[in-house]
């Protein structure tokens, strides 16, 4: 059941004190305050979150809600898009003035925890933050170095979108399911079949110029990005290979072409329904219904490509973290409202899956199961015997990792640079990152 955060006060000596025994093995960004905190004291927390107009409405609800219960803690809200909502944290972390709390990205929180510039949740966990809704796997996603660099909002995997209504209109199947091989084949036939009908679509975008795909084939191998010990748990001779698939698709013409894309942008070509699948995290499908839009009233999800059939291949990710500053004047404050934001079913019924799918089971069944959750659910429950272990957590860094390697990728997709270069270009930028 969802521990409330009151009753979690009522036992903040026993969570101090288990506060004291981690804090001996969490590192300096400890609170050493944690048995201080007086509820009756008047806080004011400032919260940020990366997002919309719409996910403003609802933090606006959901923090209404926490004042119900804590009407002695004040939240100052603001909100950004995600390229300015990083730029601006980059800048306060720079002056050691990061918000009380704010949402965090599985990209940098290394990078923000290693640098001493969260609140670590550890003392907190048990306590103040409810954990009995939550898979250990799930509570350990962001485990940095003995601490917890934040506590996972929502969780997601690899999936497959289809347009049934597209592939209609240019009269295939979808792909359902097969290896990359089959896929491959598919997308040649979708081709044909689009050029015959006179339908402007292709069956995707170059399946092999993201990261996420080369990390799924990576794991069917038992491979990683990156290992444990930050070292690059790849070759050249892997990402060649990979790269070199999406040539002859490319010269072709069996995928989108780049130029089209850049086009069609700010839409990605399944959003603007000039492709019949895409590749990406599974929570995507609202967002692409909306801008789908009623033409395309439905989209499908099925598993991405197999590389090895019986492999480990997927996971489950943190959608999005909550993650305290370790500047903050009101820790205690802090775990409290990042509490009820990934804990309490009132919270899950203001925000259903806009966040994803929530982490925690006690937020989960405050969710209305709409026909897109019920997606979801469905879908991971379907590939339950491909999901595994999480990779280690991403580098400090992976975040121009994962750029570079989108960039070169598009690159590959105008013809301008040659596989081998762009390999090169890669590790060159992965040796910077790595030993700087």
């Amino acid at each position: 059941m969802f521990h409330s955060n009151k009753r979690a006060f009522a036992g903040a000596a026993l969570a101090a004190g288990a506060a004291l025994i981690l804090a001996g093995c969490a590192g300096g960004s400890t609170p050493e305050a944690a048995s201080t905190y007086d509820p009756d004291e008047e806080v004011t927390l400032d919260f940020a979150f990366w997002g919309n107009d719409v996910r403003a409405e609802l933090y606006n609800e959901a923090i209404a809600a926490f004042n119900e219960e804590y009407p002695n803690i004040t939240v100052n809200p603001t909100f950004l898009a995600w390229d300015e909502y990083w730029e601006k944290r980059q800048t306060e972390a720079a002056g050691k003035n990061l918000p009380d709390v704010f949402q965090m990205d599985m990209t940098y929180v290394r990078q923000y925890s290693e640098n001493g510039l969260l609140l670590d949740l550890t003392p907190y966990l048990g306590g103040i933050i409810a954990t009995d809704g939550y898979e250990q796997s799930v509570l350990d996603i962001a485990s940095i170095n003995d601490t917890v660099a934040g506590m996972p909002i929502s969780t997601n995997t690899l999936g497959m979108f289809e347009n049934p209504t597209l592939a209609g209109e240019v009269g295939v199947e979808g792909f359902g399911e097969g290896t990359w091989a089959d896929f491959e084949d598919w997308l040649y036939e979708v081709k044909d079949a689009a050029d015959a009908a006179g339908v402007e679509a292709w069956g995707s975008g170059n399946p092999y110029g993201f990261i996420q795909s080369f990390e799924l084939t990576l794991r069917s191998e038992g491979k990683s990005i990156f290992t444990e010990d930050g070292e690059v748990g790849f070759t050249e001779e892997d990402l060649t290979d990979f790269w070199n698939q999406a040539v002859p698709l490319i010269e072709d013409g069996a995928v989108i072409p780049q130029q089209r894309i850049e086009e069609l942008s700010p839409l990605g070509p399944f959003d603007a329904a000039k492709t019949l699948s895409e590749i990406t995290w599974d929570n995507f499908g609202a967002g692409y219904l909306a801008n789908l839009g009623e033409n395309y009233p439905t989209v499908d999800l099925v598993a991405p490509p197999v590389t090895e059939e019986g492999a480990k291949d997927l996971y489950m990710k943190a959608g999005m973290l909550l993650s305290g500053a370790a500047g903050s004047d009101h820790p205690e404050a802090a775990a409290t409202f990042i509490d009820f934001m990934v804990n309490s079913p009132e919270a899950g019924a203001i925000f259903g899956t806009n966040r994803g799918m929530p982490a925690s089971e006690t937020q989960r069944a405050g969710i209305e199961i709409d026909a897109t959750a019920q997606q979801i659910l469905d879908y991971e429950a379907s590939v339950a015997d491909r999901i595994g272990d999480p990779p280690p957590v991403p580098i400090v860094g992976y975040g121009s990792v994962e750029a570079k390697f989108k960039e070169l990728a598009q690159e590959l997709g105008f013809g301008t640079i040659s596989v081998d270069d762009a390999v090169s270009q890669l590790f060159a930028e992965i040796d910077v990152i790595v030993n700087q």
